[in-house]
C-alpha cells in the first residue's frame, strides 16, 4: 500500500518519496514494522490465551512441569507479524510476493485447523496425516503451475565463454527468458535444466521439464514443512533455526535481484525477485520477535501454526529464487530430524520382526536423543546410539543445533564464490 502511495508521490516530484523504490530501505523499515508488530501483538496474545485457557498439553517426559499452562497456537503472531508489513510496504501486483502471501495463509490455515482439533477437540493427532499431505501437495501445485504461467517468472542467464585468445571472457546475456533451471551447489557455469532432464520426450521435452519442476516443488514444499514441525520440540528451537536460515535466503535472493551483483558473482539474474527479500525481512523480523516470548523458558509455543508455515516459506523462497537444491545443504538441520524419525520407525520395526525391542535413539527427532535421561528409558529395549551420560539441558540443545545451523548457513553462502 505505501509503496504505491509513495511512487504517486515520487511522480509529483515529492523529495524523499524515491525512498520506497529502494529495495534495502523497504527491506530495512519492514523488519522494523514485522518486530514492533510480533512484539506489541505477542503480548496481547499470549495474555489471551492465558485467559482463555489455550494452552500446551504437559509432555509426558517433561519432569519439571515448565511447559504446563504455556499457551500454544502462538504462530499467528509470526503470521500476522510477516503479512502486515508485506502488505503495507510490497508490491502486491508481484507474483513472488502474492505466492509467498498465499504459502502463509494456506499453511497457517492448516496448522492452525490442526492446533484446533488438538486443544479444543482434545484429538492429539489433529489433522490426518493423509489431509495434511493433500493440503500441501495442492500447495506444492499452485507454486509449481504459477511459475510456470506468469509472465513475470522469468530469469536472466550468465553465459561465460572460456579461453578466448587465452583471456576468459564473460558475455552477459541480456535478455529475460521463460527457463526453467536451477543452480547447482559447487559447480560453475552450469545450472541444472529440468528440460534437459527430460529430453528423452523429444519435442515435449519443455512441457515435460515443467511437469517435472511441479513435483519437485510438491516434495521440496512438503519435505521442509513436515522437517520444521519435527524441529519444533524445543523453546527457541525452530525459531532460531528458520531465522538463521531466513538471513541466508535473504542474502541469496538479493544478489539474485541486483543486475550487477548478479553479473559480478556470475549467477542468475531474477527480475522482480526483490520482492522475496522484502518479505524475506518481514520473515525474519517475525521470528525474531517471536523468539522473544519463545526462548527458554518459553512464554508460548508456535504450534503447528508455525511450524508448517515457516517451513513451507523456506521451501517457497528457495524455490522462487531457483535455489532448492541449496536446502538439502541449507536445511541440514531438518533433514537430519527427518531421517532421524524414518531411522528410528524403520529400526523398530526391524526388531519388532526379530520379536526384540530396539531403538536407534533414545527418541526421536534428533533433538529430544540429547535430552531424554536414562531414567525415561524403557529398561527391556536396547539402544543403539546411546546419548550423553546425562541428559542436556534444553537450552544447551537449542544453542548447539543454532551453532550447526549458522555452519550450514555459511557454507551455503560459499557457493556462491567456491565453484
Amino acid at each position: 500500500m505505501f509503496y504505491y502511495i509513495f511512487d504517486l508521490f515520487a511522480n509529483s516530484g515529492l523529495p524523499g518519496a524515491r525512498l520506497m523504490h529502494y529495495t534495502s530501505f523497504r527491506a530495512l523499515l519492514t523488519i522494523v514494522i514485522s518486530l514492533v508488530v510480533s512484539a506489541w501483538f505477542g503480548s496481547h496474545i499470549i495474555k489471551y490465551f492465558k485467559k482463555k485457557q489455550i494452552t500446551e498439553t504437559l509432555r509426558e517426559y517433561d519432569k519439571n512441569n515448565l511447559k504446563a499452562g504455556v499457551p500454544t497456537m502462538g504462530g499467528l503472531i509470526i503470521i500476522i507479524a510477516i503479512l502486515v508489513p508485506c502488505l503495507l510496504l510490497g508490491r502486491l501486483d508481484n507474483v513472488y510476493m502474492l505466492l509467498l502471501i498465499i504459502t502463509t495463509v494456506w499453511l497457517g490455515i492448516l496448522g492452525f485447523a490442526d492446533d484446533y482439533i488438538k486443544t479444543f477437540k482434545k484429538n492429539k493427532d489433529g489433522i490426518p496425516g493423509k489431509i495434511k499431505i493433500i493440503a500441501q501437495v495442492g500447495l506444492g501445485l499452485v507454486i509449481g503451475l504459477t511459475l510456470y504461467l506468469s509472465p513475470q517468472a522469468v530469469m536472466r542467464e550468465n553465459v561465460v565463454v572460456e579461453k578466448a585468445n587465452n583471456t576468459e571472457v564473460i558475455q552477459h546475456n541480456t535478455k529475460s527468458e521463460k527457463l526453467n533451471k536451477t543452480t547447482i551447489p559447487f559447480i560453475k557455469n552450469h545450472n541444472l535444466d529440468y528440460s534437459e532432464i527430460m529430453s528423452f520426450c523429444g519435442d515435449y521435452k519443455d512441457e515435460a521439464g515443467w511437469i517435472l519442476f511441479v513435483i519437485v516443488t510438491i516434495i521440496v514444499v512438503t519435505a521442509v514443512s513436515n522437517g520444521a514441525n519435527l524441529n519444533d520440540g524445543m523453546d527457541g528451537m525452530l525459531a532460531g533455526n528458520a531465522a538463521i536460515i531466513g538471513v541466508t535466503l535473504a542474502v541469496l535472493a538479493y544478489v539474485s535481484s541486483h543486475v550487477n551483483w548478479a553479473e559480478y558473482l556470475n549467477i542468475m539474474f531474477l527480475p522482480g525477485i526483490e520482492e522475496v527479500v522484502i518479505f524475506t525481512f518481514a520473515f525474519i523480523g517475525a521470528l525474531i520477535g517471536f523468539l522473544w516470548y519463545n526462548a527458554f523458558p518459553a512464554q508460548v509455543f508456535m504450534g503447528d501454526t508455525g511450524s508448517l508455515t515457516i517451513g513451507g516459506i523456506i521451501a517457497v523462497i528457495a524455490i522462487l529464487i531457483h535455489k532448492e537444491i541449496l536446502l538439502v545443504l541449507l536445511c541440514g538441520i531438518f533433514v537430519a530430524e527427518n531421517l532421524s524419525v524414518m531411522a528410528q520407525v524403520a529400526y523398530f520395526k526391524r526388531g519388532k520382526r526379530k520379536g526384540v525391542k530396539q531403538r536407534l535413539f533414545r527418541r526421536a527427532p534428533l533433538h529430544h536423543h540429547y535430552n531424554i535421561g536414562e531414567d525415561k528409558l524403557d529398561k527391556e529395549c536396547t539402544y543403539l546410539f546411546k546419548g550423553p551420560e546425562r541428559p542436556l539441558h534444553e537450552a544447551k540443545v537449542t544453542l548447539r543445533f543454532w551453532i550447526v545451523t549458522i555452519v550450514m548457513a555459511v557454507i551455503t553462502l560459499m557457493t556462491l564464490k567456491i565453484r
